[in-house]
């Protein structure tokens, strides 16, 4: 069993970025389909609490936005906050720039959340990619759009770097400050080149090879 993992001032910064960047990118989603406002809270709402909350009950542990309201409350401003700006900010891929933020964040959190829990190494990597790429997953279905994960270019492979570097540093003795923000960087380094360079797996080929 891993020893109890410490959530210390860090690890409770990148949930707080982890919930609120989400948040936005929901809120986003609605502006995009032009939905009102009750929309945007709960895209916001769902969106950034949605990962959190099947890691939380993967793992056992008391549902965080249950147990403290703050981050509901810090999800319906964020909606607000995107209702009243220009529409013009988020054309393009502001929506995904947030989400790579987000989910660089949140899969360091995830996992972190999960160590602190006593779930072992592996787990706890999936639980940080869980917790990274769920809340998406759910935006995305509630826009009716196409699935993040299903994009050509990387974006769970990304989650899985933040969360597996976060793990195996901390496993190794690195300081936990130092192993978020390292895996943090790295994950979204690697979505963002994915975002600006297409970067990405090879895809089935159906075994024979052919395009």
């Amino acid at each position: 069993m891993t020893p109890e993992l410490p959530i210390g001032p860090v690890l409770s910064a990148l949930d707080l970025a982890g919930i609120g960047l989400f948040a936005a990118t929901g809120a986003v989603a609605a502006a995009r389909a032009k939905q009102t406002l009750v929309t945007f809270a709960f895209f916001a709402l769902a969106t950034g609490v949605g990962g959190g909350t099947v890691r939380d009950l993967l793992i056992g542990a008391p549902v965080f936005w249950i147990a403290d309201a703050r981050p509901l409350v810090a999800c319906l401003v964020i909606a607000l906050l995107v209702w009243v700006t220009p529409a013009r900010i988020w054309h393009g891929k502001a929506l995904d720039w947030l989400d790579a933020v987000g989910m660089a964040a949140y899969a360091v959190f995830g996992a972190a959340k999960a160590l602190s829990f006593g779930v072992a190494p592996v787990p706890a990597v999936i639980m940080g990619i869980f917790t990274a790429c769920l809340g998406g997953i759910i935006r995305d279905v509630l826009a009716g759009e196409p699935s993040i994960i299903l994009r050509p270019e990387l974006y769970v492979t990304a989650a899985a770097l933040s969360a597996a570097l976060f793990v195996g540093l901390t496993t190794a003795g690195l300081m936990l400050p130092v192993a978020a923000a390292i895996a943090a960087l790295a994950g979204f380094a690697l979505r963002a080149l994915a975002i600006w360079k297409g970067l990405a797996l090879p895809v089935y080929r159906g075994g024979d090879g052919t395009s």
